[in-house]
């Protein structure tokens, strides 16, 4: 069950830690896929923060060091199939974020991964649009639905609401009937408005602290002082969901004292998710920002972009 494939591929390789300077086209081998994976021919790729973060680190979070390839976020055609997969065949369109946090090698022309990493990808969008989604929409989806579990009417914060997890779980929140308050710069207001959102904050000349109340779930996605500020605007038994990692510096006494949870998410792969966030997309209730796209030799300047960090919405490599 497999096409002709070509056995060699370019890639972004990186075998150094450093600048954007350190990615580079590479030619490569073609994997193959084992038993429950699919080879996916990369039509385009999302860029995501931890992918500029890895690069400077030269290093996993799971430990995988240099030489690697970059990148989680995937949009393609299935080449071919490994034994015992029967979700998926030859020519299906997909999409996902394989293989989280464990290097997924997103960055290149074709991948392997756990056939279960990916769904169909909605009619809605196309591959650099769907290449936009996961991550972001994976992890505004885990952090608002399956741990804050919220609910019609409550109040939920998001910070850096125009970003690329943030516009995402905008809409997640509202599409769940919450009253949605987000943080952004006064020239993104408009933007969000046209997403959902019912107050928004201008970071820049406004605490948030000074206006925001009485709210049911905070989602972070900034940290530092962020976590103590956001703990002020939480109603006891509130929810502040981080997707940076609590450190030392979290006020846990603080949260304890005002009787609110505070958990760190750490976003993985989750086929029931993503065919949830598939669902509101093809509704018409998700859409995606993208606010550059770039061919996969540009990797650099994606994220010299990226890392600028005034980016509304994603950045999309085009591979195929």
């Amino acid at each position: 069950m497999t096409h002709e494939a070509p056995l060699k591929m370019r890639a972004i390789c990186q075998d150094r830690p450093g600048g954007p300077e350190v990615l580079k086209v590479v030619e490569t081998e073609r994997p193959s896929p084992g038993p429950t994976e699919i080879l996916v021919r990369v039509h385009a790729a999302g860029v995501n923060p931890t992918d500029w973060k890895t690069r400077a680190r030269g290093v996993f979070s799971t430990g995988a060091k240099t030489p690697f390839t970059l990148g989680f976020d995937v949009s393609g055609v299935v080449e071919s199939v490994g034994l015992g997969v029967t979700v998926f065949q030859p020519g299906d369109q997909v999409f996902g974020m394989p293989r989280f946090p464990h290097p997924a090698g997103a960055y290149a022309e074709y991948v392997t991964a756990p056939a279960r990493h990916f769904v169909h990808r909605p009619e809605q969008l196309d591959h650099i649009q769907a290449a936009a989604v996961p991550l972001a929409a994976l992890t505004a989806w885990q952090a608002l639905v399956d741990t804050a579990d919220i609910q019609p009417g409550q109040r939920v914060l998001i910070h850096a609401a125009a970003g690329g997890v943030g516009h995402l779980a905008v809409q997640i929140a509202k599409s769940r009937g919450a009253h949605v308050i987000g943080t952004a710069r006064e020239a993104k207001h408009a933007f969000l408005r046209g997403l959902g959102a019912d107050e928004l904050v201008d970071y820049t000349r406004q605490d948030f602290v000074e206006v925001v109340r009485d709210v049911d779930v905070v989602l972070d996605t900034i940290g530092g002082a962020y976590w103590a500020r956001s703990l002020r605007t939480l109603r006891p038994g509130g929810t502040l969901v981080s997707i940076l990692p609590l450190d030392a510096t979290f006020p846990a006494e603080q949260a304890r004292a005002a009787g609110v949870r505070a958990v760190f998410l750490l976003v993985e792969p989750d086929q029931a998710g993503l065919r949830q966030i598939a669902s509101l997309v093809d509704s018409g209730r998700l859409k995606v920002e993208v606010e550059a796209v770039l061919p996969l030799e540009d990797v650099a300047r994606a994220h010299e972009l990226g890392e600028a960090g005034r980016t509304t919405g994603k950045i999309v490599l085009t591979v195929a």
